[in-house]
């Protein structure tokens, strides 16, 4: 294990809903008679996947379940998951937060945790008081915080009210002065869970900066927790995928995460009303069924020269309903590459229904995205339907998947990856001018 930070060995966290601990004594009896004779946990055989989308039948839910993993020395490693897949219970963990169910971790290193606003900072306290609090935590003598203590005050940004009690601190300020020690007193393991969202834009680029930087240069560990897939495709170098409290997959960080945002999408080419999860449902139409085309058929594997059609079939239920179908689509990292409506003034071909009270009974519309237009790389649509009431509209969030791949049409001898959000294929001319 010498080059491995962290090690964890079939990991588990078992929950008893609606009680504390394993709510009877005669369970508390049983669990201990178990371990005297060398028994496995009996409360352990029983208990569901923590699938929050579905009723339990269950009153034990296991938050996280035969999880494995290593974590070698100076990596930098994203977790990634739906709420509730058991990303922060891991690191809780990981932190001796709390203790496993079942199995073991191994740790080399000291280990500075930022899982929530606040962290290890106590009220009443200074900030000055609860830098030096925290040092000591770690380990580190007065003298070796003392060194560190303009660094931290500086980039916090909290000098003014460094000698003020933190329970006075807005959150911001919290998690900046918290990150900061975290940081700056050189704990071999940096745990960070998705509380850096709570800081403004600015800060946030700092803190990643940051962390990188003592990656790169300082040789420390860091586990890393975020719904920002930009971000975690910037800084970590490997990512798990954790889906129900397990571990869904592990490797190469983009490989993950577009794993990840394509996960549970329908990659068919087509989807039916009762299949999608709808975000919101409209009163006056809906959705009967939605398909992307190319080369005259349903798919979900277009060629970068192709054209890609998303059409979509919708019911009106009211007659003299003004409805709007609209798309988005997203690519790998969930940002919005571009937006269409069928508007009069930004459209081509508007037809003879749009602007016009429509009648009840079934529409299908078109969108047309040109071939060679997007880039290599897997995209997700939204769709929506806009009635006049905007707040009435339905909304299916990244309800198909497609990937885009070239055969060679615009490539040619270039291998690597393309740069850009889309790749259009454009009109070039050179000429000499002298």
């Amino acid at each position: 294990m010498s080059n491995i930070a962290i090690r964890v060995e079939d990991l588990g966290k078992q929950y008893r809903l609606g009680e504390i601990g394993t709510g009877t004594l005669s369970h508390d009896l049983n669990r201990w008679w178990s371990k005297m004779r060398g028994k496995e946990d009996p409360f352990a055989k029983v208990g569901e996947a923590n699938d929050r989308t579905k009723k339990g039948n269950s009153d034990y839910v296991w938050a996280l379940r035969d999880v494995n993993f290593d974590v070698k020395a100076g990596e930098v490693l994203g977790i990634i998951g739906r709420n509730g897949a058991g990303k922060s219970t891991l690191l809780k963990i990981l932190s001796k937060v709390t203790a496993p169910t079942t199995g073991r971790i191994k740790i080399q290193g000291r280990i500075a945790s930022l899982l929530e606003v606040g962290t290890g900072f106590h009220p009443d306290l200074t900030g000055r008081e609860n830098v030096y609090l925290n040092g000591a935590i770690l380990g580190m003598s007065k003298s070796e915080i003392s060194r560190k203590f303009d660094e931290i005050v500086d980039f916090s940004g909290v000098e003014r009210y460094i000698d003020t009690p933190v329970k006075r601190y807005s959150s911001g300020m919290y998690v900046r002065l918290a990150f900061a020690v975290s940081a700056f007193l050189e704990p071999e393991i940096l745990i960070v869970d998705e509380v850096l969202a709570v800081g403004d834009a600015e800060f946030q680029k700092k803190c990643l900066g940051r962390m990188e930087d003592v990656s790169k240069n300082d040789g420390r560990t860091i586990l890393f927790v975020s719904h920002n897939m930009a971000a975690v495709s910037n800084l970590c170098t490997s990512t798990i995928f954790m889906r129900n409290g397990t571990l869904q997959s592990m490797g190469p960080t983009d490989k993950i995460i577009e794993e990840y945002i394509s996960y549970g999408k329908f990659n068919t080419g087509q989807v039916l009303a009762e299949d999608i999860q709808f975000t919101r449902r409209c009163t006056k139409a809906s959705f009967e069924e939605i398909s992307i085309i190319s080369n005259g058929e349903i798919t979900s594997s277009v060629d970068i020269k192709n054209e890609v059609i998303v059409e979509m079939n919708y019911r009106v239920l009211v007659d003299g309903a003004m409805v709007y179908p609209s798309i988005h689509v997203l690519d790998n990292m969930a940002t919005c590459i571009l937006a269409t409506f069928p508007a009069k003034s930004a459209t081509i071909g508007v037809d003879e229904f749009y602007g016009k009270p429509l009648r009840k009974g079934l529409y299908k519309s078109r969108v047309v995205i040109p071939g060679s237009f997007l880039n290599e790389k897997t995209y997700s649509i939204s769709a929506f339907l806009v009635p006049e009431d905007a707040a009435d509209m339905e909304i299916a969030e990244e309800v198909l998947s497609f990937s885009v791949t070239d055969t060679g049409e615009m490539r040619k001898e270039y291998g690597g990856d393309w740069w850009g959000l889309i790749r259009p294929k454009m009109a070039w001319s050179t000429e000499r001018v002298s």
